[in-house]
């Protein structure tokens, strides 16, 4: 049986911690705990769980943090957690299973990593991480945000999900700090440093700044494809954002060029089009959608780009075009993904009053 040592970095995780370790605790053979500065009790609840609890100035750099804690391992495998994950119902027997049966030649194991859930807990955003990491390869983690191992050699695939449940309701400037830090130092921006700076640039409104920032990433020739495509889209969301909206629409065509397109990207170019009432061109982005392969590169995965919210879409489109009868099957067949769903419910009634 192989062995998986659970480290963390924390930082004031009172609320959560207990949480995460609860559902992981019994499937791992240590518990390292590496925390950068907390003024709650999260190294007191951290105790209670393991005495391998370390302290580490932090110093802007996540990926620092983490491979403090790497270093700390003496166990087969790396196992890496934040403190609002937490493994899914039934998480720990599939830990535990996988254990019993691992020959120990794979380098590096992905996961499942579920960050987004609908009113009924549906997971409606998930992608692949590299969750298990061999600790004799020497693995490191790199940039200071969005931290991320490079891995190599045997990748297996664990039919386990991770699921992300943060508790914040206020996320701040931290991270386009740091960014803004490296850019003033004159520190080397990966691709991946590149993109998710131009995400926090967007996420705070900054849209001249994004749209050059997503440029420079798709100049370069070693981003990651579904970053790519994701870059396109935010570049079209600045665009749309400053009223430049044929623009917009040529990145989200852009974004065509680097993957055979996936439900979210034929989601958003439907959206365009409905948001003009060209019924015809939308509806065929959303038949396309429900035709898209599932990206299995490892990109973000919006669940309902793939059933509910094209058929939503096609039910509005087909209704507007004058083709009820359409229109009545793509609402049935939304109400088989998602029957709660409020949109579902809204044009349940309309259909209703049809009648």
């Amino acid at each position: 049986m192989v062995t998986i040592s659970l480290c963390m970095i924390v930082k004031n995780e009172e609320k959560v911690l207990g949480r995460c370790l609860d559902s992981v605790k019994d499937a791992v053979d240590e518990i390292i705990i590496v925390d950068t500065g907390s003024e709650d009790r999260t190294k007191e609840i951290a105790a209670a769980y393991t005495d391998k609890v370390y302290e580490f100035e932090w110093t802007n750099d996540f990926a620092k943090a983490r491979n403090e804690s790497f270093s700390k391992a003496e166990m087969d495998y790396c196992m890496w957690l934040d403190a609002d994950d937490v493994l899914e119902a039934g998480g720990q027997e599939k830990l535990l299973e996988w254990k019993a049966h691992a020959d120990g030649t794979a380098d590096a194991v992905m996961t499942d990593y579920a960050a987004g859930f609908d009113e009924e807990g549906k997971v409606t955003f998930c992608y692949k991480r590299e969750r298990l990491l061999k600790r004799d390869r020497g693995f490191r983690w790199e940039g200071r945000v969005h931290e991320a191992v490079p891995v190599s050699g045997k990748v297996e695939q664990l039919e386990l999900r991770i699921e992300h449940h943060s508790r914040k309701k206020i996320y701040g400037d931290r991270n386009l700090r740091i960014y803004e830090a490296m850019k003033e130092a004159g520190e080397p921006f990966q691709a991946r440093d590149l993109f998710y700076y131009a995400r926090e640039l967007y996420y705070h409104r900054r849209y001249e700044e994004a749209v050059g920032c997503f440029l420079f990433f798709l100049e370069r020739k070693d981003g990651f494809c579904e970053n790519q495509v994701d870059a396109c889209r935010f570049t079209a969301y600045c665009l749309y954002a400053l009223g430049k909206e044929e623009k917009a629409l040529s990145f989200l065509y852009r974004g065509l060029l680097y993957r055979t397109p996936g439900g979210e990207l034929c989601c958003e170019i439907g959206k365009h089009f409905a948001d003009r009432q060209n019924w015809e061109q939308a509806a065929f982005w959303y038949e396309a959608a429900l035709h898209a392969p599932k990206k299995t590169t490892g990109g973000f995965i919006q669940e309902e780009c793939y059933g509910y919210v094209p058929y939503v879409q096609l039910s509005v489109c087909y209704d507007r075009m004058g083709e009820q009868k359409k229109a009545y099957e793509c609402h049935k067949m939304a109400g088989k993904y998602k029957p709660y769903g409020r949109e579902y419910r809204k044009n349940e009634e309309y259909f209703r009053n049809m009648e």
